[in-house]
């Protein structure tokens, strides 16, 4: 569904409001200065299953070491924790689902980890009934479609701000990608796409999938259909 720009601009802000702190910076901290940030990623926070996850493209995650950012406002007490949480055996710490391109880690780690610091995660998450099923990923058709990607750039000096991004979301071949190319950093970002409602005029959002790395103009996505069918997996 193609919103007009205003309406877009409402949904994207509602969004941030929503889910805001379920998205995380993630990066290899063995990557050198050349690497010009494509080792900077986004991670986010899913519900699924009675269990809590964070959910990536697993091309940022084959790394013997990374961190994942902090921002103030998703740690508790405030003060306590530093700029970011080190994980020295990055790599073996998430499920690799190569086929499917996605990293999925089980986030009871990350919260002994805090624990043993003294802090708390002060988070949210995209809960499952919001993720899209095989019936929402199969109505996304060739047209493109409005799409908002919340995700954490990479700015002046390092910083990884929080950003969202309006895009296009449209099916090419037997897949759905966004039509653009994205900043760095967004590799791994949840996307979400807005279907129509019931007949008051109101819309619905969907996470569809998150951003794998840029191809052939634009990124594909690990759309959610699938994504469930490695939870289901195990």
């Amino acid at each position: 569904m193609l919103l007009d720009p205003d309406t877009e601009n409402d949904v994207a802000y509602e969004l941030c409001q929503l889910l805001g702190r379920a998205i995380l910076p993630i990066r290899r901290t063995d990557a050198g200065a050349a690497d010009g940030g494509r080792d900077e990623g986004t991670a986010f926070l899913f519900t699924g299953q009675g269990r809590e996850y964070l959910l990536t493209a697993d091309a940022l995650t084959h790394a013997p070491a990374g961190e994942i950012g902090l921002r103030a406002s998703v740690t508790e007490p405030a003060g306590v924790a530093g700029d970011a949480v080190a994980l020295p055996d990055f790599a073996a710490r998430w499920r690799h689902r190569a086929d499917l391109g996605v990293a999925i880690m089980p986030t009871g780690g990350l919260h002994e980890l805090a624990d043993s610091a003294g802090w708390r995660w002060r988070t949210q998450q995209v809960p499952d009934p919001v993720a899209a099923d095989r019936d929402a990923i199969a109505r996304i058709g060739a047209e493109p479609g409005s799409a908002i990607v919340l995700a954490h750039g990479v700015g002046a000096g390092g910083a990884r701000p929080l950003e969202v991004a309006i895009e296009r979301v449209a099916r090419v071949g037997d897949g759905v990608r966004v039509t653009t190319g994205l900043p760095l950093g967004y590799v791994g970002a949840p996307v979400f796409g807005v279907q129509a409602g019931g007949g008051d005029g109101e819309v619905g959002l969907r996470c569809l999938g998150l951003v794998l790395p840029a191809r052939d103009g634009g990124h594909p996505l690990a759309t959610f259909d699938r994504i469930r069918e490695a939870f289901a997996a195990g």
